[in-house]
């Protein structure tokens, strides 16, 4: 396997070098995409967390900016900026985050929510703590109190915040506020424990009606969830009078390996989430950075399931049609593959000599299977799929099945119908070989290079998902 510590994925984000995780303060401002996010700039280990930066004309090209937030010599968050969130206000930038800090005799944590703006788009300035402590709940840990998701509607600021009752598990809290600086708590969105240790980087959207999730430990569903952590969905109403949350309709956000802390822009229903699991061996460390996020996915609400679609800047640079074998050359780019009454269908990527990851139908289930793809990643799940390396994905029969695939140099990302499947892979540099086997009425098969310009390009109609 080359080692080449120069290699980096093309168009993912990723912190240039060193450690990067969730993606934090997703922002729309003066016509530029901001991206900010969970960054350790001194190594490739989990310590010392800023927030990294980087900004885009079009979602698929990103500029490096200088750090925004470091931990404060003393204070609120002399040991970490925790994950937050971002909104324009004035004219100006401003970011909610979580300030992290442990008493180094009695080991106690303390998160509470700290406010930062920037004129600029580039320098921030700090105001300290917004939402201490004191504004938990009665009975609430306040060392697990984190990740605020800020939005604005009906001239009040709110946001949802991660919170753990004493001796309980997960939950998620509602706060307003009239001007980012003096907050109420409204209400705990669900007034009970989740099914899992705890919960994540909420994430709300207004206009969908849509709250994710990130939880960790949640036991396993089937084949529907195996991770160690997850992403869950949910679409139905917030009741802001009451900070009540009441959902139609769930499921997981993500069906591969590798998903976790997505975040929306604020201002538009696109996500970005962390292309990674907390668990896992960790391979990138060998190439000087480690930690990639997700390319940003427009999401919609079609017959009450969340669905997903790539926003990628690419140019149709091959298409032919195929009812039966096709083999062609695919690493870096995407994949649009049209089929009309799929019978069968079995995709190899990423082939050399010694690789290959398999992405097929079988038996009524999208299985993906990585177990060949190169340098092994191992983590603590230990179910039969995980150690053989596979993960499975709901197939829903229709007459048109839209198939999107994005691969760069250490990823790929499936796309079927709105449903979504994201994993790592370490294969061998020069492996690029693809095979398809496909029986159906109909099928288009279409590639796409990375573009040079501005113009987007997305891959799959809102009518299309299921």
């Amino acid at each position: 396997m080359v080692n080449d510590r120069a290699l980096r994925p093309k168009f993912h984000i990723t912190g240039g070098n060193g450690w990067i995780n969730d993606p934090n303060g997703l922002i729309i401002h003066n016509g530029r995409y901001h991206a900010f996010f969970q960054y350790n700039p001194h190594g490739t280990e989990w310590g010392n967390i800023s927030w990294g930066h980087v900004v885009s004309d079009d979602l698929t090209h990103w500029k490096q900016m200088p750090v925004a937030l470091v931990p404060s010599t003393d204070g609120a968050d002399k040991d970490g900026c925790f994950s937050g969130s971002a909104i324009e206000w004035n004219g100006k930038i401003w970011l909610l985050y979580t300030g992290h800090s442990v008493d180094k005799e009695t080991e106690t944590v303390t998160q509470v929510q700290c406010l930062a703006s920037s004129s600029d788009g580039t320098e921030f300035t700090k105001h300290g703590v917004v939402i201490g402590s004191e504004l938990l709940p009665q009975g609430y840990c306040r060392g697990d109190f984190r990740d605020p998701k800020v939005w604005r509607k009906n001239d009040k600021f709110w946001c949802v915040l991660a919170a753990r009752a004493v001796g309980g598990k997960g939950r998620v809290l509602l706060y307003s506020s009239k001007d980012m600086f003096d907050w109420r708590f409204v209400g705990d969105l669900f007034g009970r424990d989740s099914d899992c240790d705890m919960i994540e980087c909420p994430d709300y959207i207004d206009e969908l009606g849509v709250l994710t999730v990130s939880e960790m430990s949640r036991p396993p569903e089937g084949y529907l969830h195996l991770n160690s952590c997850t992403t869950r969905w949910m679409q139905g109403s917030l009741d802001y009078e009451k900070g009540k949350f009441e959902y139609r309709s769930s499921g997981i956000c993500d069906h591969g390996f590798d998903f976790y802390a997505p975040q929306s822009f604020n201002g538009a229903p696109i996500l970005i989430a962390w292309l990674n699991m907390w668990g896992r061996s960790d391979p990138a460390k060998r190439y000087g950075f480690n930690g990639t996020l997700s390319v940003p996915r427009e999401l919609s609400v079609v017959n009450g399931e969340l669905c997903q679609r790539p926003i990628v800047n690419a140019r149709k640079v091959y298409e032919t049609t195929v009812n039966g074998k096709l083999e062609d050359k695919f690493k870096t780019g995407m994949l649009a593959i049209s089929v009309e009454e799929l019978r069968k269908f079995k995709l190899i990527l990423r082939k050399s000599a010694q690789n290959h990851t398999r992405f097929e139908l079988k038996d009524g289930v999208w299985v993906f299977d990585r177990s060949m793809s190169g340098e092994q990643i191992t983590g603590s799940e230990k179910d039969a799929d995980s150690v053989a390396g596979i993960r499975r994905m709901p197939y829903f029969d229709k007459k048109i099945t839209d198939i999107v695939i994005v691969g760069d140099e250490f990823s790929v990302e499936i796309f079927v119908d709105g449903k979504a499947l994201s994993s790592l892979l370490y294969p061998d540099h020069d492996a690029d070989a693809l095979e398809l086997e496909i029986d159906c009425a109909a099928c288009v098969y279409s590639r796409y290079e990375i573009a040079e310009d501005d113009r987007l390009k997305t891959l799959i109609r809102r009518e299309d998902c299921i």
